[in-house]
């Protein structure tokens, strides 16, 4: 399976882009401490510049410094984008193939709660939980993560129907081995391709969403940064500074590009039959 990945990574000028694009986002995302700025300094005599050699960025309404925001910024929206899709890959697998292995009246239960949590949009229900938390990074990644793990457990509990059926689990069973065992050391490594794809795609889902509920201003609060709490702070200022809105914007539109084309990547070369 690597050995076809990386043959076929080699050819794919643009999964090579992508990575090379979420890489250089979380390196310089994670240096953003050796920026000779404060990225909540306020300094009202440099308000509103527009990009210059001081600060290629320009200055926000506050006179910070828009890059060193920018790359704290981008900490917050990866940081929810990977922390909530770790959490939410490793529920969906764990209800996916056990839903998928048990079978029953218990896997009938689970998938007909999943189709109603999966009728309701989940921006609202999202929108209401984070109003009545305490707003915060860890409160936004727990959220996201509790309402994105569904689709994951569907899929995967399709897969673990198919792989139930083979010959080596069928012999695992009749050997005794343990129900657990059988799940860890066939069933998962056998989803893997699948949970990965699905994973990639749902870090690009995840930035999105954080993104808006920033936007809202029900996300990070002030005086820290998100890039989506700074489109919404650029709202007041498009026609003057319309660079304040470019700059965030760009990077959310770049790095979810980046993690749907990764995705497809990986689809298409895990998934080829």
């Amino acid at each position: 399976m690597f050995e076809r990945l990386k043959k076929r990574f080699k050819k794919n000028t643009l999964a090579k882009i992508s990575l090379f694009i979420i890489i250089f986002l979380c390196v310089i995302s994670l240096l953003a401490f050796l920026s000779p700025y404060d990225p909540n300094s306020i300094d009202i005599a440099n308000k509103l510049q527009k990009p210059n050699l001081t600060h290629i960025f320009g200055t926000d309404d506050m006179g910070r410094d828009y890059f060193t925001r920018a790359l704290f910024g981008g900490r917050v929206s990866l940081l929810v984008g990977l922390s909530s899709m770790i959490i939410s890959s490793v529920i969906g697998t764990i209800v996916g193939t056990t839903c998928g292995y048990i079978g029953g009246w218990v896997d009938n239960l689970i998938m007909r709660t999943i189709d109603i949590l999966m009728s309701i949009p989940s921006f609202f229900l999202i929108l209401t939980l984070n109003v009545y938390l305490k707003p915060g990074i860890t409160t936004i990644i727990i959220i996201i993560a509790l309402f994105s793990w569904m689709g994951l457990a569907r899929i995967v509990r399709s897969e673990t129907l198919s792989v139930k059926e083979r010959e080596y689990v069928t012999c695992a069973i009749a050997q005794g081995i343990p129900t657990t065992k059988i799940i860890l050391r066939h069933i998962i490594p056998n989803v893997l391709p699948s949970v990965i794809v699905s994973a990639s795609i749902n870090v690009a889902g995840a930035i999105l969403m954080e993104s808006s509920l920033s936007f809202l201003g029900l996300g990070v609060q002030a005086p820290n940064a998100s890039w989506g709490s700074m489109l919404q702070n650029a709202q007041g200022y498009m026609m003057d500074v319309p660079t304040l809105a470019i700059f965030p914007g760009l990077l959310i539109l770049l790095t979810v590009l980046s993690f749907n084309l990764l995705g497809d990547f990986l689809r298409d070369t895990l998934q080829a039959r």
